[in-house]
């Protein structure tokens, strides 16, 4: 049950933040007679019509500022994932002891080259 409930929410999550401009579009169709007599801009110029529209578009873009500041998040720590670079491991071919045992010393000979190039036979 309480996995159930965990996946639900969280499901929720993702999409509100898919769907935010809906959001802002449903707020303001529930809300459009107190918006365009309270919050409108140009509540004291009726000839202009905005009926609340000039509140709709300020937040709308404010909508689409957070999802370009979020992308750019996503970017910007995404290219930092990608360059991060791991510790180089040196061998120190010295003897380390270790409590009372010594270590043998590492002999990591590598051929510079192999011996023999491999050529395939002829047909």
């Amino acid at each position: 049950m309480f996995r159930q409930i965990t996946a639900a929410f969280l499901i929720l999550a993702v999409l509100s933040a898919s769907f935010s401009r809906l959001f802002v579009y449903a707020g303001f169709e529930l809300n459009k007679k107190y918006i365009a007599t309270s919050l409108c801009i140009n509540r004291d110029k009726p000839q202009l019509q905005c009926n609340g529209k000039c509140y709709l578009t300020k937040h709308l873009h404010q909508e689409d500022e957070k999802e370009k500041k979020a992308d750019k998040n996503v970017q910007k720590t995404a290219f930092q994932d990608v360059f991060i670079v791991e510790q180089a491991i040196t061998l120190d071919p010295a003897v380390k002891t270790i409590g009372e045992k010594a270590l043998p010393e590492l002999s990591l000979n590598f051929p510079q080259r192999p011996a023999v190039i491999f050529h395939p036979p002829k047909a």
